[in-house]
């Protein structure tokens, strides 16, 4: 029986990706830091492991026996003791390093889309210079380079409100097209590379089949609840004055700030051609989508 570890398993890709690998009878081990918030994935059958992975001790023989790691964590709006240059730079190193002592066959890094050594947000810098270190561990890779997911960014953050209220705040002027991919997709392409040796030590670009400005996702959103949704946009103006007073009281704030005024006119779209699609996998679309999350809505 394979056996799976997941990184960061109380978030959106690794709880997918940990009920997943259970249905399928993998063994399968969660790496978290809340174990309350990861019951249901104890009673689904996963090993939960209680660790921080910015304390190398607490990490010491968590990869014993394991085939197959995937890193779902980051610290990307994390601050203190789980900033992002902890958990994303100095905390994955550690991981990686220990994996490495371990024997792991397969290690699975979730990047992003964007990620540059010169980037202007560190986040995505991080994630480049992890990318770096994982090719020359020597461990077997892949490199999962993703762009946003409709879970957060489509429904969450922008879409939850016109559900709830008819209305919705949009971060700049929110005309930028941008690729978004659903969580079942990353994680049905997940499972075909998780034993595929083929797709060992490669940087795999995986995209959502549209890109859609934010804009055009609050009109469908309406279109589907058959309302004209309310939609506010901050400036970019304010956003800038924003992201420097938020800074010293919370990075991570600041820091999707930042990144919302650098995407106002940046290439935010992907190659559909890259979807899940090349793994003879059906990708979900933004309708379908937009019909499922408010269904899911309605039962709640």
């Amino acid at each position: 029986m394979p056996h799976i570890l997941i990184v960061g398993a109380n978030g959106v890709l690794g709880s997918a990706t940990t009920k997943f690998f259970l249905r399928k009878g993998f063994q399968v081990s969660a790496l978290i830091r809340n174990r309350e918030k990861a019951i249901e994935l104890e009673k689904d059958g996963a090993t939960l492991l209680q660790a921080d992975i910015t304390d190398p001790d607490s990490l010491k023989n968590i990869f014993k026996e394991v085939d197959v790691v995937l890193t779902a964590a980051h610290g990307m709006l994390g601050k203190g003791k789980n900033k992002s240059q902890n958990v994303d730079h100095e905390g994955h190193k550690l991981l990686i390093n220990e994996a490495k002592k371990s024997g792991v066959k397969h290690f699975i890094y979730t990047s992003i889309n964007s990620a540059s050594p010169n980037h202007p947000i560190d986040f995505f810098r991080t994630k480049y210079l992890i990318e770096d270190h994982l090719k020359s561990s020597g461990l077997n890779y892949t490199i999962l380079r993703l762009p946003a997911f409709m879970e957060w960014h489509v429904y969450n953050l922008l879409a939850k409100n016109i559900v709830e209220k008819g209305r919705a705040t949009i971060f700049g002027s929110g005309t930028n097209p941008i690729n978004f991919i659903a969580v079942k997709d990353v994680v049905e392409a997940i499972d075909k590379i998780a034993l595929n040796e083929n797709y060992y030590n490669k940087i795999i670009f995986l995209a959502g089949p549209q890109n859609f400005s934010r804009n055009e996702i609050a009109k469908l959103y309406g279109n589907a609840l058959n309302i004209k949704p309310k939609v506010r946009h901050v400036p970019i103006q304010l956003l800038k004055i924003l992201s420097i007073l938020f800074q010293p009281m919370h990075p991570g704030i600041a820091r999707i700030m930042k990144l919302t005024i650098h995407t106002e006119n940046s290439d935010e779209t992907m190659d559909v051609k890259e979807s899940i699609e090349k793994f003879g996998l059906q990708p979900t679309t933004i309708n379908d989508f937009i019909l499922s999350s408010i269904e899911k809505h309605s039962r709640s």
